[in-house]
């Protein structure tokens, strides 16, 4: 029986680390019936199982997580190596893939990917937004972006985008005139609060910082919304408090629909960093963007 191909066991690394064919797929830019078919035909070839499939689930079998352990370093050291031979500095080509959270996404990515890709019309950019942190390289992409998260050991970060942000707690002038300002952050137990939930359905508690004293407030209100731009529009609405990045409530509090409250208790913090993996073989197009990112950087 032939050995298997390279792109069989491509596809195999792609649906094992994705957990799906849909996202596998996804991230390959084939059809979800071509990986199912390529894994058919290596588990003919090896003759052992390598992936469990239910309607909710892909899981690996024993053999194929020892297979996956094994081939998934392979794999990327090839990909690696053909990167290499793309590697030119005049006219870098291929597919970027990026991860990023939602706020970079709106507010800090546009005008760098603007010109980044006018400047390397050869790439494609492919931008996810996920709020959760994510193994940017089990997921199928080259790099990611967060703030302040622990980088692994073989992860290098660079800084992107403002090198200082800050959350403001804000509500609108009528609201405060009905319900009176807060003076410290315990009063907003007795405000309506508006508050995000993570796509982990974790609700973000409010913390406010002054003079090395840490509060957690546990606040409570009307709405608790996943989509930043609908809690400050019920901000601005007068129905409640709501505390997120300024980059989100900046058009209110340049019109005075909204007033930032508390700012001494909410200190600016870091910046969002670019991660990636330390690697001899670089793909060309990631190569391009760090370089570009360092050069905005200087």
């Amino acid at each position: 029986m032939p050995d298997p191909n390279l792109a069989d066991l491509d596809a195999f690394v792609a649906v094992a680390r994705a957990r799906s064919f849909r996202g596998a797929a996804k991230l390959q830019g084939a059809s979800a019936s071509a990986l199912s078919d390529a894994l058919r035909r290596l588990e003919a070839r090896l003759g052992a199982r390598l992936l469990n499939r239910t309607t909710r689930s892909v899981t690996p079998t024993e053999a194929g997580a020892r297979l996956l352990e094994r081939l998934g370093p392979a794999v990327r050291e090839i990909a690696d190596a053909l990167a290499a031979v793309n590697d030119s500095a005049d006219s870098p080509a291929g597919t970027l893939r990026l991860n990023a959270p939602t706020v970079v996404a709106r507010h800090v990515l546009p005008d760098i990917v603007a010109r980044f890709l006018a400047a390397y019309p050869g790439i494609s950019l492919e931008v996810e937004t996920n709020d959760s942190f994510i193994d940017v390289l089990a997921e199928g992409f080259d790099a990611g972006i967060r703030y302040e998260e622990r980088v692994e050991r073989d992860m290098v970060a660079v800084p992107i985008g403002p090198c200082r942000q800050r959350f403001v707690l804000a509500g609108s002038p009528a609201y405060l005139a009905a319900r009176g300002v807060p003076r410290h952050p315990r009063d907003l137990l007795g405000h309506a609060c508006i508050r995000h939930r993570f796509a982990s359905r974790v609700t973000a508690q409010w913390e406010f910082e002054r003079d090395g004293e840490t509060i957690r407030i546990a606040a409570a209100g009307p709405l608790i919304a996943t989509t930043p731009e609908l809690e400050v529009h019920t901000a601005r609405a007068g129905l409640g408090l709501v505390c997120t990045f300024k980059e989100y409530l900046r058009d209110g509090l340049a019109d005075g629909t909204l007033v930032p409250l508390l700012q001494d208790w909410l200190p600016d913090f870091s910046g969002p960093r670019l991660y990636y993996a330390n690697r001899r073989h670089m793909p060309a197009p990631l190569r391009a963007f760090v370089d570009f990112i360092k050069a905005d950087i200087r």
